[in-house]
């Protein structure tokens, strides 16, 4: 009968081999970790734009020159906006985004040159290329609704807004947000005046 011959490692190759386990196990914890936390911030960005800061791109040239078609915002869930503030709202399952220009009560007049009166005074609006009338269907003088406010374009000529019924006074409870920021694209980066 031959005897075998038993084999077993040195101190310095077990040392090698649980050198690689720790490894395998620490690498594993640090993969985990990490994917977790990424699910985590991920999570919190959704939650974040969903529910406080809604990020849209602007589609079309109503609100142009102020906001270009394919540019991307970000709004702030508030429904504490001023006259001449940007806000975006929902209109038959799109988010439309145009500014306001008076509230529940005001009366509104625009003059055929296109110049907007509130409550009789003239309207400052410095963020307006050129002024139009535009397509306007309701009667003149206009007394904003109760619980609405009455929003404008800033390229006037096309802009379908307040003026037309087919889009009337916006609901307060319609308004996703305040647009706050331009992100893109990044050499307009900044706040929305």
């Amino acid at each position: 009968m031959e005897e075998k011959e038993i084999w077993f490692p040195t101190a310095e190759q077990l040392e090698e081999a649980l050198k690689k386990e720790r490894y395998k196990k620490n690498y594993g914890r640090a993969l985990r970790s990490t994917v977790y936390s990424l699910l985590v911030v991920m999570a919190v960005a959704v939650i974040l734009s969903v529910l406080l800061m809604p990020v849209m791109q602007i589609s079309g040239e109503s609100m142009s020159p102020t906001l270009e078609d394919k540019e991307i915002v970000i709004a702030v869930n508030d429904h504490r906006y001023n006259t001449g503030d940007v806000i975006g709202f929902y209109f038959n399952n799109s988010i439309l985004v145009k500014r306001v220009i008076a509230y529940a009560g005001d009366w509104v007049d625009i003059d055929t040159d296109g110049n907007v009166y509130v409550n009789g005074a003239l309207l400052d609006e410095p963020y307006l290329d050129e002024k139009a009338f535009g397509e306007c269907n309701i009667v003149l003088p206009y007394q904003v609704p109760d619980g609405k406010c009455f929003v404008m374009g800033d390229h006037r000529l096309t802009s379908v807004d307040s003026r037309n019924s087919a889009i009337g006074c916006i609901s307060d409870d319609a308004v996703v947000g305040r647009l706050l920021w331009r992100v893109w694209p990044l050499n307009a980066f900044g706040f929305i005046k």
